[in-house]
């Protein structure tokens, strides 16, 4: 990663608060780099613009820092393309100098400068917690689908017949699981704290008020329920049409020994 060293100075911030606004584009975001010349991070893709930063992450959020109003339009028509936001989240920090950083008692997030090492460890949290929103979404989802199924057999004890669908279910968990661990990787911490390891409290701070190690590790553990549901339906379907199939074989063997003593017997 190459992180810019020149932090944003104080005669550069026109206000104490600070705006910053994340969105979901997409399931992944192909950061155009050529066009825009002030980068500072190259892992998550980070530019200035204006006071402010955007950060840009390959699984498809994208986390507007300090930017005013037309500015964020501007960088948003230049990403999004017309797509509509999958999931969004605002965010209002305090610039406080002489103050510790952090999240005070009354709900409120302040830092003493808005640095570009703040600003992505802020991307980092806010695009991890509206990507995480988007899969819990869709993991409930999947469990309405599995609950139907799951309530047959209980009941009736009929096993669903439907293999497509659990196959698909499997599909889904296993997309899922992908995403959460290979692409957003929720466990890891930002490159920004090796250079700046003075942001770790702030981090730390951060990350367990958005719970995101929480979320995350909730989600891997509902995508092996979903998996294990998923693949003992498939393999009781495997087992029934096996014993069909024996059965079937057993029939056949039958018919045709009858049909031979039938033939023996015929004077």
């Amino acid at each position: 990663m190459t992180l810019a060293a020149n932090p944003l100075h104080k005669n550069d911030i026109q206000a104490a608060r600070i705006k910053i606004h994340a969105v979901l584009l997409g399931d992944r975001l192909v950061a155009d780099r050529s066009s825009n010349p002030d980068m500072v991070s190259s892992a998550p893709f980070c530019f200035r613009k204006g006071d402010g930063y955007a950060v840009i992450f390959r699984y498809g959020a994208l986390v507007l820092v300090g930017l005013a109003p037309e500015q964020e339009q501007s960088v948003l028509a230049q990403y999004a393309q017309g797509v509509q936001p999958i999931d969004e989240e605002r965010l209002e920090l305090v610039l406080a100098p002489d103050l510790e950083e952090g999240l005070t008692a009354d709900g409120r997030l302040q830092i003493k400068a808005l640095t570009a090492a703040h600003a992505l460890v802020l991307a980092d949290i806010l695009a991890k917690s509206i990507a995480l929103a988007r899969y819990e979404r869709e993991i409930a989802a999947v469990f309405d689908t599995i609950e139907p199924a799951a309530t047959t057999l209980a009941i009736s004890g009929r096993i669903p017949s439907a293999r497509k669908a659990l196959l698909q279910l499997i599909g889904s968990a296993l997309l899922a699981q992908h995403r959460v661990s290979g692409r957003i990787a929720f466990a890891e911490k930002p490159d920004a704290l090796w250079d700046h390891p003075e942001l770790g409290r702030f981090y730390a701070r951060l990350e367990d008020e958005y719970e995101i190690i929480e979320r995350g590790t909730l989600l891997h553990g509902k995508v092996e329920v979903i998996a294990s549901a998923a693949q003992t339906f498939t393999d009781m379907m495997d087992t029934a049409r096996s014993m069909r199939l024996e059965v079937l074989i057993v029939v056949l063997i039958l018919a045709e020994l009858i049909i031979a003593a039938v033939a023996l017997l015929r004077p």
